[in-house]
């Protein structure tokens, strides 16, 4: 399977907010995971814990600008590819920008074809997936690469949304998973839209998921959020 057949996951770095909205929308419509950071020290702690297949980092950021964010990132061995995207498109920069320990250098403005082609050289090169492609949670099983589902021997069907909630909550089983987590990673919201967006979700999620299983594993905890877990009764 080739880069542009399997979904890449992603890290934005960009704190142009029209941009990165761009960005990520265009890559998710194209079928990969995209994640975005509006600042440098966002994105380095990011790129750090997370595990992203190419980082697509703009070069002047705030508080840490992104040629200093890689070089923190190299050295701390850390080799997932990274192209950048600058307004400096001079010969002099570009090299600056790769000897920083940049894999590719895309000047501006650019248009999204050629950038997601660089994006899945990057990731080929790279040889594979950096996470996980199936996620367990007890019997429940998610697919990350078809969009596949199941419970057990039973297959369930979720819309798109449902699937980034579970994938979601699987992705942090285990974990507290907050109202505003799941805004942010799910809805792609960055303030409360003060709906029952949420709970309509969740609720529809766990009928599938849950509903005529011994066993629940998806759990609703009192005033902090919600948690996937196997084990919990």
């Amino acid at each position: 399977m080739t880069a542009a057949e399997r979904t890449m996951r992603l890290l934005i770095i960009e704190d142009d907010r029209e941009s990165a909205d761009y960005l990520v929308k265009a890559f998710r419509e194209v079928g990969h995971i995209a994640d975005h950071a509006a600042d440098g020290e966002e994105g380095l702690a990011m790129a750090e814990n997370g595990e992203y297949d190419v980082l697509v980092v703009d070069r002047m950021l705030p508080k840490r600008d992104g040629l200093s964010l890689i070089g923190a990132l190299r050295d701390q061995d850390n080799t997932t590819p990274v192209l950048i995207l600058s307004a400096l498109g001079q010969v002099d920069d570009r090299i600056k920008g790769l000897r920083a320990g940049g894999d590719d250098y895309l000047p501006k403005p650019y248009s999204f074809a050629e950038l997601l082609a660089r994006v899945e050289v990057l990731s080929r090169r790279r040889g594979g997936p950096a996470e996980d492609t199936l996620y367990r949670v007890g019997d429940l099983e998610l697919d990350r690469l078809s969009h596949r589902v199941a419970r057990g021997k039973d297959e369930l069907t979720l819309q798109p949304r449902e699937f980034r909630l579970l994938e979601y909550l699987m992705k942090h089983a285990g974990q507290v998973v907050t109202r505003t987590m799941l805004l942010e990673n799910v809805w792609d919201y960055h303030f409360d839209p003060q709906t029952n967006v949420i709970d309509v979700h969740i609720s529809r999620l766990r009928s599938k998921i849950d509903k005529g299983f011994e066993r629940p594993l998806l759990h609703t905890i009192r005033g902090a959020g919600y948690m996937i877990r196997d084990g919990i009764r």
